[in-house]
């Protein structure tokens, strides 16, 4: 018998997914299964939790999981469950012990969800906005997610990723519009239990095209996930990713490489940007996201029952991540560079 795992979530935001059968099978024995996603992340306001049902079954009884995942009651457990997390914290490296804070989760529909594979565009998920406790010095947190259902419990832990020390610094950025080879960095020092990092960076702008009203832009560039393992060090301080020094040059090639100052005097494309242009984003995921991502292979929102979860008494992954941003200026050998291409950039 073959049993399949329909999990009716979000399951893009913690992981890359793509296309999967539509077929799923259904026990005729039903039991509804807990699936849940969640990622604590200590530099929001509100944290959001999606609780779900999944099914799993027999060849018996084919269904379209195209014409389920659009009926809200299939994945919604009916009313609000009790939910909660429980913080621990550690001191100088000893035993989590609990605190005595405990964060009641509550229910909120989200009304704004494009149409898409699943029901919308109302979604119901749990949330806190109560504060999360950061990790500072020689004291880590950890946060215990306990959900009740009738007369089973499933519960699930992260550890707390970030900290006080968790910053970027990388403060200018240097670019060139010649395929040279050269190399620069990104640098960041380590976020508390973060197993891999994601860098990004945006450039803004400013546009205006035949006297029109000056409109906000952007090019951006993703380096993608890396394993701490697998990402250097400089001075054992800080952690570093690399781009090439054309890299912005080509962006803006692909978006405004034909558009050209036709009079100096009267030009129709103008173009400027700000003292701080640049803008990196940082972020540190934990050790459970990690190996939810790198252990389970299959793909899609219907699939195989994961080969990892760290969740008791259902599947899915609760887990933590951070997100750091800073602005950034440019090199002045980019800013001449750029006022010197014929895109129309000129000095605010």
């Amino acid at each position: 018998m073959k049993k399949l795992l329909f999990s009716l979530s979000l399951l893009a935001s913690v992981a890359y997914f793509s296309a999967c059968s539509t077929d799923v099978e259904l026990y005729a024995d039903y039991k509804d299964i807990p699936v849940i996603y969640g990622l604590l992340d200590a530099s929001v306001d509100t944290n959001f939790i999606r609780i779900n049902r999944a099914f799993s079954g027999s060849n018996d009884h084919p269904i379209n999981a195209n014409e389920v995942a659009l009926i809200a009651d299939s994945c919604n457990y009916p009313g609000k469950l009790n939910a909660y997390i429980v913080k621990y914290r550690s001191s100088y490296g000893n035993t989590y012990t609990p605190t005595g804070d405990t964060m009641f989760l509550d229910t909120l529909t989200l009304h704004d969800k494009e149409e898409g594979l699943f029901y919308s565009p109302s979604q119901k998920v749990y949330f806190t906005d109560q504060h999360l406790d950061i990790n500072t010095g020689n004291t880590k947190y950890k946060y215990k997610l306990y959900i009740c259902k009738e007369n089973d419990t499933v519960t699930s832990e992260t550890a707390l990723v970030g900290g006080q020390d968790f910053r970027i610094v990388t403060y200018t950025l240097s670019f060139s519009p010649e395929d040279n080879g050269n190399t620069s960095k990104v640098k960041f020092t380590a976020a508390d239990n973060a197993v891999f990092y994601d860098v990004k960076m945006v450039f803004n702008y400013k546009e205006s095209i035949n006297g029109g009203p000056m409109v906000d832009k952007s090019v951006s560039y993703s380096f993608g996930n890396h394993s701490i393992e697998e990402m250097p060090m400089e001075n054992g301080f800080s952690y570093y990713v690399t781009y090439s020094d054309n890299v912005l040059f080509n962006l803006l090639e692909t978006v405004i490489g034909g558009d050209t100052v036709v009079n100096p005097n009267h030009p129709n494309v103008v173009r400027s940007f700000d003292e701080w242009p640049m803008l990196i984003t940082v972020s540190g995921g934990g050790d459970e996201l990690y190996n939810y991502i790198k252990v389970n292979s299959q793909t899609g929102y219907s699939q195989s029952i994961p080969d990892y979860s760290n969740v008791t008494g259902g599947y899915g992954v609760f887990s933590s991540k951070i997100n750091l941003t800073q602005s950034a200026k440019l090199s002045s050998g980019a800013k001449r560079a750029l006022y010197a291409k014929p895109w129309g950039f000129v000095q605010q």
